[in-house]
This record gives structure tokens, sequence and C-alpha cells, in this order.
């Protein structure tokens, strides 16, 4: 089984179901012969081909419209942004228009696209180019948002998505792109949307992350009795899982690099609020950035949640 990064996993997974289903078709900004930004879909352009691998203009709202009108046709696209700081220019079209057609049409119509984007930060990479705004599209019914964790999450979870009835936001942690290699099984498995993995056992505090703080969290984790819960999937998140560790340890910290306040952490920490009190030995608490603008790269070591800063939460609620 190949050792493979996040990069090469995602391009495989496109590869494989651009093979099995000619519905299937990637648009974006120089996603053909140039490969992308981060090259993930390199090498797909000479081997499917321009009406199948289109170069757009540099529109984000036109891409993403696009993609509505595809869908409604019959078509599965996968539309690539660059970077999610770019996704608000489609946004309109993204939560008016594409979480709401099969709504607004009373079934006659699904909306079966895949828009694929770069999130979070620790590249030092321009303004817009690391933003972590996930809590934002999770407010939408219709809209799925989808994190993978590693290289084996990202093919699984992106056939999963491809193969959906519905509009499937996938935010791509760019500070792992090349920083994992894990086994990846050549050819078909899915990781099922909606579901949440224990990707660590434990029993005194549960701690809840995603994305690219999954990796921080499980160095964090290494001398407590924790049990990580990787979400995977925002929206609609796996609330069973959660609970369940939630009864058995009685505490949570939960992990995000986005902003603190309203932050997807809200919402996870309203739910333990409401179905779990009476389980809970203290306080839910949340590391999280701060509530400023993702700063340019001299202080985006300062701006992300440390290792540190989760073993200080982890401490005190242990306390309880």
């Amino acid at each position: 089984m190949a050792q493979l990064n996040m990069v090469q996993a995602i391009n495989q997974a496109l590869a494989e179901e651009m093979a099995r289903d000619q519905r299937v078709v990637l648009l974006g900004e120089d996603i053909g012969r140039d490969g992308g930004v981060f090259r993930v879909t390199e090498g797909l352009f000479g081997r499917f081909g321009a009406e199948r691998v289109i170069d757009t203009p540099l529109s984000e709202s036109a891409i993403v419209g696009a993609a509505v009108g595809m869908a409604a046709c019959g078509l599965r696209p996968v539309a690539e942004i660059q970077f999610m700081g770019f996704t608000y220019s489609g946004f309109e079209q993204l939560v008016a228009h594409a979480a709401r057609l099969r709504t607004r049409s009373r079934g006659r119509f699904g909306c079966p696209l895949v828009l694929r984007t770069p999130y979070g930060g620790g590249i030092k990479a321009p303004e817009l180019h690391e933003e972590s705004t996930e809590a934002l599209f999770c407010q939408s019914p219709g809209l799925k948002v989808v994190v993978p964790s590693g290289p084996y999450t990202a093919k699984g979870l992106l056939l999963s998505a491809l193969r959906d009835p519905d509009p499937v936001l996938f935010l791509e942690p760019t500070r792992l792109y090349r920083m994992l290699r894990e086994e990846v099984p050549e050819g078909e498995y899915t990781v099922e949307l909606g579901r949440a993995r224990v990707a660590r056992a434990g029993t005194q505090v549960t701690v809840l992350a995603w994305g690219s703080m999954l990796e921080r969290v499980l160095k964090a984790v290494a001398n407590y009795d924790a049990e990580v819960i990787d979400l995977l999937t925002l929206n609609p998140f796996d609330a069973e899982t959660v609970l369940a560790s939630v009864a058995k340890t009685g505490r949570v910290v939960i992990v995000h690099e986005a902003a603190k306040t309203a932050g997807f952490g809200a919402e996870l920490a309203a739910t333990i609020a409401e179905e779990a009190i009476l389980h809970l030995r203290g306080p839910v608490l949340r590391v999280a950035a701060p509530d400023v603008p993702v700063p340019l790269a001299r202080l985006m070591d300062h701006y992300l949640p440390s290792i540190e800063q989760v073993k200080a939460a982890l401490d005190e609620v242990l306390r309880y």
C-alpha cells in the first residue's frame, strides 16, 4: 500500500472517480495544464482532456455559478477555489443557490457539486490565503461541510462527497498538504460523511478537533488520558459520537484554528450543554485563535492555537 501525502491522495480520488463516472468534471483557475496552485489536479488535464478539466477565468462567482448549473443539468462538477478567502466572492452562489436548489425546486433538481478549497493557516501566505471561516458555511442547511485530517480520510471523504446528491464544501487543510504521509489504498474505499472517528481512546477528558488541529492535538495529549475525536464532517456533525465520549469522560476541550467568537466550537459547546450537562464535571473549554484578522507571516506562529495552549486547557479542566 502506497504512502501518500494529502495532495496525492486527493489527486488519486479525483482520477479514480473521473475514470469511473463520466459525469465528473473539474473546473477552476489554473487547474488544467498547471495542475492547480498546489498541483492537486496535476496530470488530470493530460489524461481526461480540456472538456473535463476546465481552466476558468479569475471569477469565483462564475466558477460556483457554472458548477450549480452543471449540477442541475446532470453533471457532477468539482469546483476548485484557490484559497478559502476567495470563496467569499462565490458565497452568494453557494448558500443562496447551491444549498437551496433541492428545496426551491421541490425535489425536482439536485445539486451534486463539490467545492474544494485549501483552508487554514500555517503556511505564512498573504492576506485571504489562510482563512478558517468554516462556521459561516455550517449555518446553511443543505450544504455539507467536510474537513479531512490526513491523506487516508481525504481520499475516502472526497469519494463520498463526489457521490453525494447534494453540495459539499470540501475544506483541505493547507498546512497538511505535504506534511503527513499515510498508507492510502489504491482503488475504491469511502469514509462516510456525517460520522466522526475516535482518533485516540481515553477516559478522563474529551478533546474535539478537526483539520490541521488534529495533528497538533495528538501531540499535546501524549501524556494525558484523553480521548480525541476527529469530527471530519462539521455539517452535519456526529453528535452521537461526541456525546457518547462526553458521557464517558465528563470533561471537554474544543480546539479549532478559527476565531473563537461564533466559531464552530461554540455550536459544539452549546450542544454538549443542552444534551450532556449532567455528565460534565467542569466547564467546556475552547482553545481557538484570537478575534482578529488572520495576521501576516511574522505573527502566524502566535495566532494559531499551540500545543502549549492545548496542554494548559487540559490541565485546567482536569482540576475539576
